[in-house]
């Protein structure tokens, strides 16, 4: 693999760009393989290329039905942070964190990691109590947190509508380390890692069943052909119900549209993220000017890539909450991905009752920011079946014992949908 650098690009600026080669293959699928990973998103990726370069596990395939970056990893917010709150998922994001850190450098590929913080702003008592709760055990983690009063808040976004009637801003809490990562590179940068180490990246080629014999999964049927695998990792995001079911599990997830938008071009304004405490809107401004913001899931279960109006209205009126000067600003584009909602609102990373098939999903609206430590866990799943000390909460059987993770605020909420 040629290796990126700042005298490479100068030297294929002088010479006509003629020595770039694709970033990764493009090869027809082998009768069989020590792991298959289905799904060819961020999750699968980052498993197939930790399963490669950690566990030095070369005879692995990466199975995609459409093409590399086309599901959620390529269409979402972009935000990376470890502000968590419970031991569940604390230690787990916080590893994501870490190795978004190094991420840059240990793929050779430039995802535009960009540490800029992010701020979640206070609106009452009640809630400054809670976050100084949530800071502290951020705290002791390793995470990071600064709680911020009004003047030092002002100071760093001088235009937020402080004096709201309804939704005065009271401070915030802060994690310097999160920001935001380009999701398109974080694809082709684990795609061009797993790729170099012997990893087949099958694109095109959907899963339309399991060959389960004796208990125990012989591999997958595909739009390819049959595909044999020793193990089989599933890590399909919002259509994890419909690829379980194939093999006949029932999940505890629902699967909803979650959009985004995107404004257009503006002057630098916003300096991190900002995340609106008395309402479901988070924003950013990406590295060409446009403000990148979200919100709520929308209210039914669907699988269309797109999403309902109402949504969009709430999104909005969060926004020109937060400062009314965005209602200045037109909205460029926006686009919907399908999320994994599980019913405490945290993931779930575990071995299935059928020998030789694993689970990765019910992400939430976590998924991208835990891209790294997804793929790290899992693949250590995969490759020596005991679950990594950061994800021994993510099981399957929680919810009959009673152990959920409910990290508030992250869920499905069932009730309201």
């Amino acid at each position: 693999m040629t290796r990126f650098s700042g005298f490479r690009v100068l030297k294929e600026a002088l010479t006509g760009h003629n020595g770039w080669a694709p970033l990764w293959r493009n090869p027809a699928p082998k009768p069989a393989y020590d792991f298959v990973i289905i799904g060819g998103g961020g999750h699968g990726l980052a498993t197939a290329y930790t399963l490669a370069k950690t566990f030095g596990q070369a005879n692995v395939a990466v199975l995609e039905k459409g093409w590399i970056g086309g599901g959620n990893v390529g269409r979402n917010t972009t935000i990376i942070r470890s502000n968590y709150l419970l031991p569940g998922n604390q230690p787990f994001y916080e590893l994501s964190m870490k190795l978004w850190e190094n991420l840059e450098q240990d793929t050779n590929f430039n995802s535009m990691v960009s540490q800029r913080g992010i701020i979640n702003l206070i609106h009452s008592d009640a809630q400054r109590d809670a976050y100084r709760r949530r800071g502290n055990a951020m705290m002791l983690s390793g995470a990071g947190a600064r709680l911020l009063d009004v003047d030092q808040l002002r100071q760093m976004v001088p235009f937020l509508n402080y004096d709201n009637a309804r939704f005065p801003i009271r401070g915030a809490l802060m994690q310097s380390r999160a920001g935001t990562a380009r999701h398109d590179g974080v694809a082709w940068g684990y795609a061009r890692g797993a790729d170099s180490r012997g990893v087949d990246i099958i694109q095109n080629c959907e899963v339309t069943g399991f060959r389960v014999e004796g208990g125990k999964v012989q591999g997958v049927e595909t739009t390819r052909g049959f595909i044999g695998a020793g193990k089989v990792g599933v890590a399909v995001a919002g259509h994890s119900s419909q690829v379980m079911a194939k093999a006949g599990l029932r999940l505890p997830i629902e699967s909803h549209a979650l959009q985004a938008f995107v404004s257009e071009g503006l002057k630098p304004t916003i300096p991190g993220v900002i995340t609106f405490g008395a309402g479901h809107f988070y924003v950013s401004q990406s590295d060409k000017g446009g403000l990148v913001f979200g919100g709520d899931i929308d209210g039914y279960n669907s699988y269309a890539q797109r999403g309902n109006l109402p949504v969009v209205e709430d999104v909005a009126e969060g926004g020109m909450a937060l400062m009314p000067m965005i209602g200045r600003a037109r909205l460029l584009r926006s686009w919907g991905g399908i999320v994994d909602m599980s019913m405490d609102g945290s993931p779930i990373i575990d071995r299935t009752p059928i020998d030789g098939l694993y689970f990765n999903g019910g992400w939430n609206y976590g998924g991208f920011k835990a891209t790294p430590a997804a793929g790290h866990v899992f693949a250590h799943l995969l490759a020596t079946d005991t679950p990594h000390e950061t994800a021994t909460a993510f099981r399957f059987d929680r919810f009959n014992r009673g152990y959920v993770i409910d990290e508030k605020g992250v869920g499905a909420t069932p009730n309201l949908h």
